[in-house]
């Protein structure tokens, strides 16, 4: 069984920072592609950025030049480095990970979501 755990989320007012963190624990053979999702309430879930096994990175056109994605590899971990914050980024924000159980097989995973709330 493979689990996401995210921690980080919070309060935080309008210009400040955060940094969420993902790790997976279980049994598997490595974490391929993770992604940050986020989830306002009445809309949609949307990409916020994405990191490949190589490190290449994209971001939501919303968080880009503000947001930092970047993983640890050792610790199974990625994080999510959050500046400039804005009301307008409240949300639940979602670990995703592509991750390999054995050589052959890859399955998808979330984590439960960490809630971040911008606001004075």
């Amino acid at each position: 069984q493979v689990q996401l755990l995210e921690s980080g989320g919070g309060l935080v007012q309008p210009g400040g920072s955060l940094r969420l963190s993902c790790t997976a624990s279980g049994s598997f053979v490595r974490m391929n592609a993770m992604a940050w999702y986020r989830q306002a309430p009445g809309k949609q879930r949307e990409l916020v950025a994405a990191i490949s096994i190589g490190g290449r990175t994209n971001y939501g056109d919303s968080v880009q030049g503000r947001f930092t994605i970047s993983r640890d590899n050792a610790k199974n971990t990625v994080y999510l480095q959050m500046n400039s914050l804005k009301s307008e980024d409240t949300a639940v924000y979602y670990c995703n990970a592509a991750i390999l159980r054995t050589l052959i097989t890859e399955y998808d995973y979330w984590g439960q979501g960490t809630q971040v709330t911008v606001s004075s």
